[in-house]
C-alpha cells in the first residue's frame, strides 16, 4: 500500500539533500520520480529544488492554484511513477495535502513530503498542520541548536542577527534570515530582542 510521508524539521537539518538523495535511489534502480517545489521559494532559480550543499534536480513548481492529484494524474498517462517527492511542503494547502493522499490511495504512488513544521512565530504552517493531522508516516529530521541541544524552531533574524518578532508568516530566506533554535534559546533570543 502506498503512503503519505511527512518528514519535518527545522532549517538546516537536510530535507532538500534527503530529498534529493530519495530520488536518486529510485532513479538508479530504472524507477521514475516526480518532484514538486514551491513557485514562490525562487532562491536558487526555478523550476529546481537545490540542496545548502549544492545538490540541485529540476521539479515541477507548486502554488496554491494547482491541483496536484491532476497534474500527477496526467503524468502517470505518459510513463508510469514510482514516488513523488514534495519539497517545502508547508506551503502545500489544506487542499493539496488531500490531493496527494488521493495519490498514495487511488494512484497506489508513494508521496514524500519535506517541510518545516512551524514558521519564526512557533505557528504551524498549513501545509504541516494539515500534513501532521493525514499523513500515514512522519518522521522528524533533526538537527542542532547552537548549545549543541536539538533544534525544534526556526528563529528569523535581520541583517544584524537580532531576532525578529513580527511580520508575515511567509519570508523566503535561508541562513541570512533563520537560525535552528531549541525552544529555550529561541525563546530567549526574543527577549533579548527587545523588539
Amino acid at each position: 500500500m502506498a503512503k503519505l510521508y511527512f518528514y519535518y524539521s527545522a532549517m538546516n537539518a537536510g530535507k532538500t539533500t534527503t530529498l534529493l538523495q530519495s530520488s536518486f535511489n529510485y532513479r538508479e534502480r530504472g524507477m521514475n520520480t516526480m518532484l514538486f517545489t514551491a513557485a514562490l521559494d525562487d532562491r536558487y532559480g526555478t523550476p529546481l529544488i537545490t540542496s545548502r550543499i549544492g545538490l540541485q534536480s529540476n521539479a515541477h513548481l507548486f502554488d496554491e492554484d494547482i491541483d496536484l492529484f491532476v497534474k500527477i494524474a496526467d503524468e502517470v498517462k505518459k510513463d508510469p511513477l514510482h514516488c513523488i517527492l514534495v519539497d517545502e511542503a508547508q506551503f502545500l494547502t489544506h487542499s493539496q495535502v488531500k490531493q496527494l493522499g488521493m495519490v498514495a490511495d487511488q494512484l497506489k504512488i508513494p508521496v514524500l513530503c519535506y517541510g518545516l513544521r512551524t514558521d519564526f512565530q512557533a505557528n504551524l504552517f498549513e501545509g504541516s498542520q494539515w500534513l501532521l493531522a493525514l499523513a500515514d508516516e512522519l518522521q522528524e529530521l533533526k538537527t542542532i541548536c547552537t548549545c549543541g541541544s536539538k533544534a525544534t524552531m526556526n528563529l528569523r533574524i535581520d541583517a544584524q542577527g537580532n531576532a525578529v518578532k513580527e511580520g508575515a508568516s511567509i519570508e523566503i530566506g535561508g541562513d541570512d534570515r533563520y537560525i535552528a533554535l531549541c525552544r529555550k534559546h529561541f525563546h530567549e533570543k526574543l527577549k533579548a530582542s527587545g523588539s
